[in-house]
């Protein structure tokens, strides 16, 4: 049994120590929101933060997650930035088809929660790596402009 603090509670899972957090987050409690898309860190469908840092799940062990503090895209809207970054996604209609918005997602707050106020270029680094095969990198940078309340944000 290893202990896992996610979204503020402790929870016990049960799976060997070098189980990948996404299966833990997924299969053992239930948290779906976190998606696969390549399990080699290379897509960002898994991204949790792990003390506030943006994490691929896929490739994380449960064990490098013990005694920290895990967030996952079921809890980030209770957070102030989490919750501005979501209302901007929301309002500017980012979500094609949806599947990566949950890396993308936890992948901006982090960002903001770091920088609160991101050039371009800042927002372009923190967000390589976040594929989205549906090509809304525009409206993903105006979200992040949006909520991160700079003027001339634009869809």
């Amino acid at each position: 049994m290893v202990t896992l603090h996610v979204n503020g509670k402790a929870q016990q899972v049960d799976a060997a120590p070098d189980t990948p957090l996404l299966w833990a987050l997924r299969d053992v409690l239930g948290l779906t929101g976190t998606k696969f898309g390549c399990g080699m860190a290379l897509c960002g469908a898994c991204t949790v933060h792990i003390d506030g840092r943006a994490t691929r799940a896929c490739v994380t062990p449960i064990s490098a997650a013990t005694q920290k503090q895990v967030t996952t895209i079921e809890a980030i809207g209770a957070d102030r930035v989490g919750k501005a970054v979501q209302t901007a996604w929301t309002e500017l209609g980012v979500p094609q088809c949806g599947y990566c918005q949950a890396g993308q997602i936890m992948s901006a707050t982090a960002l903001l929660k770091q920088n609160p106020k991101p050039t371009d270029a800042d927002i372009d680094a923190a967000m390589n790596g976040n594929i989205c095969r549906c090509g809304t990198y525009t409206r993903i940078r105006a979200a992040i402009q949006q909520a991160a309340g700079q003027k001339g944000a634009t869809q």
